[in-house]
């Protein structure tokens, strides 16, 4: 995860086919993206779009992996 996205959680993300999602915006405040929110569903209504909170977890070379004592 980088560094921007650490600092910018709440993220609008367009559900796409076959289970799959992109993420068209970040913010640092739920408020802010809720306000983008209705931009967008006002310009594109048939597009399906909502508003999450990613909590990616940063991978780490620090974490012993099986095999490797």
């Amino acid at each position: 995860m980088t560094y921007y996205a650490k600092l910018h959680p709440w993220c609008i993300i367009r559900s796409l086919p076959d289970m799959r999602s992109l993420i068209v915006a970040r913010f640092r405040g739920r408020n802010d993206a809720e306000a983008h929110l209705r931009i967008l569903k006002a310009n594109t209504p048939n597009i399906p779009y909502s508003i999450i909170f990613d909590t990616t977890p940063e991978t780490s070379d620090s974490t012993v992996k099986p095999g490797m004592n």
